[in-house]
């Protein structure tokens, strides 16, 4: 399978966009076949260059994410990254995590500090481990030849409380202990994200691909409910809206395909590099998102 970072660089000689998506292992038997007999052959129709599959809080889908992956590039045919984190794991269990995927012929990891187990409280270093996923990322760099990606928070990470440009100088760090590119955080002002992107370019003079994640909403419950765990912001006019359609989930999805697109193209005209989209296993808001964006690509 091809290494992510390669991909990047022939879109860029193409001036072309990579067009990427991201979902987890689903709980259930029954929720993986239809992710596989329904979900991923509808995405498919968008052409993505490369998908990634999530680790779980804690780790706690650690081998189910390289099952899942594995499957992916062999059944599908499509490259797929696996996420990767510190979170309850010695030195000598993530090596052997790397080993594993490495014999699965995966070579694409977004490597994460992670969450908690349960996802909430504090990150705590596991004995032996890595307390910074900056190390993660040197570990997996020295030992083993993988595109290794990062995460980045246009508006700051939830838990660095000396503000988003302490957060975004340790990006930088990330990026200089062997990143190859950075997937964003969800966010809904391109404004926060060009900022970011041109002080990680112009102020700290990094020079890897930064991709823009992109959340489709699907209904206003669950847009709050993610903005309140990861911090971020929900612009007020857009905000307004959905309150308006709370009770009318079909609605707040059509408008959050709506509003997807028009902030995807946006950055596009911007010259972003690519698009990951978070589709929460359902192609349907990501398809349609795509297919608007079609004369892009």
């Amino acid at each position: 399978m091809r290494h992510i970072r390669d991909i990047h660089q022939q879109k860029k000689s193409e001036g072309k966009p990579a067009f990427s998506f991201e979902f987890f292992p689903p709980k259930t038997e029954k929720g993986e076949e239809n992710l596989f007999a329904s979900v991923l052959p509808e995405l498919q129709a968008m052409a993505p260059d490369y998908c990634s599959v999530t680790y779980g809080a804690g780790g706690s889908t650690r081998d189910t994410t390289l099952d899942m992956v594995e499957r992916i590039q062999r059944d599908v045919g499509l490259v797929c990254m696996s996420h990767l984190t510190c979170v309850q794991a010695t030195q000598d269990e993530i090596a052997q995590v790397l080993q594993e995927a490495q014999r699965r012929q995966i070579c694409n990891i977004l490597a994460l500090r992670g969450d908690p187990p349960g996802g909430v409280g504090p990150f705590e270093a596991t004995e032996g481990g890595f307390a910074f996923s900056k190390d993660l990322v040197a570990f997996i760099k020295a030992n083993h030849d993988m595109s290794i990606g990062v995460a980045g928070f246009p508006e700051g990470h939830i838990a660095c409380r000396e503000g988003k440009e302490v957060d975004w100088a340790r990006l930088k760090e990330k990026v200089d202990a062997g990143a190859d590119f950075v997937v964003t955080q969800l966010f809904f002002d391109n404004e926060d994200f060009l900022r970011f992107r041109d002080h990680m370019v112009k102020e700290l003079g990094m020079e890897q691909t930064i991709i823009p994640g992109i959340l489709p909403v699907l209904s206003t419950r669950q847009i709050q409910r993610f903005t309140e765990l990861c911090g971020a912001t929900i612009p007020s006019p857009m905000m307004q809206r959905l309150e308006g359609l709370s009770e009318d989930d079909a609605a707040a999805t059509a408008f959050g395909i709506d509003y997807a697109i028009n902030q995807c193209e946006a950055l596009l005209k911007e010259g972003v590099a690519g698009l990951h989209f978070y589709c929460l296993n359902k192609a349907h808001s990501t398809l349609e998102v795509a297919k608007a964006l079609a004369s892009y690509r």
